[in-house]
């Protein structure tokens, strides 16, 4: 394993060695993935960096996740918690910014938030929607992520998207390969293109009828399941009966 700077060296030979960098050490080695730390430690290793807070934001920009207490309930609201490692700033190079870095305005994200109808793309939930867990307590927060898109002709680019704080968290790098859902399309049927273009268009699914009692039946007990698997080859004979009289009473 390659030894790590240390953090504590505000000098690299005659180089000076910037907060966002010395952050990252301190995260690596003091820290630890996976592991809390609060604001009042992360100024007390840095007293005499006054913006050391935005350093560590600057390490979100370049793939470290960081998560504070609007995205991890379970966090105090001076904790944060090093979830995982980013781009490895203290490696000459590796330390600029991505190219799809921009910070939105206002307007900007509103027009977002209003192209995705103010729901999570990721899971559907509104902005201050109660989450399913029955709680009650815990309400959707509603972020402007950057997602890659893969396009049809191999390039890619960021775009912007609605997400609630909750799928943020664990959606690391998502990406969409735009292209493979086109090839997904032209293997539909007329009839399907059709459905699906009718989704769309209404901005909404809902489930059919079939896809109800499939969902109810996966509910039942394996005893009530076979109970159903067998009232329901009862009726389909019963019908196949029935079809087979009415044709003999024709003749």
């Amino acid at each position: 394993m390659t030894t790590l700077p240390s953090w504590q060296n505000e000098m690299d030979g005659g180089r000076k060695v910037g907060g966002m960098v010395r952050a990252a050490l301190w995260l690596m080695t003091e820290v630890g993935e996976g592991n809390i730390f609060t604001k009042a430690e992360l100024r007390a290793a840095f007293p005499e960096a006054s913006q050391i807070d935005r350093r560590i934001r600057d390490l979100r920009d370049r793939g470290w996740r960081i998560d504070t207490s609007r995205n991890d309930p379970s966090l105090k609201q001076e904790e944060q918690r090093f979830v995982s490692q980013g781009a490895q700033v203290w490696i000459p190079g590796q330390a600029k910014a991505p190219k799809h870095k921009n910070s939105l305005t206002a307007a900007q994200r509103q027009r977002v938030f209003e192209a995705d109808s103010y729901l999570c793309r990721s899971c559907g939930i509104a902005g201050g929607e109660e989450y399913g867990d029955g709680d009650g307590l815990t309400q959707s927060v509603l972020n402007i992520a950057r997602r890659k898109v893969l396009l049809p002709d191999g390039a890619e680019e960021y775009q912007f998207v609605t997400e609630c704080t909750r799928c943020g968290s664990g959606s690391g790098d998502r990406e969409v390969d735009l292209g493979a859902l086109l090839e997904l399309v032209e293997n539909l049927s007329p009839m399907e293109r059709r459905i699906l273009e009718r989704w769309i268009g209404e901005g909404r699914r809902e489930p059919e009828p079939i896809e109800k009692v499939w969902g109810l039946f996966q509910t039942l007990p394996a005893e009530a399941r076979t109970a159903f698997a067998s009232a329901l080859e009862d009726a389909d004979k019963a019908d196949s009966d029935d079809g087979g009289k009415s044709d003999g009473s024709d003749d």
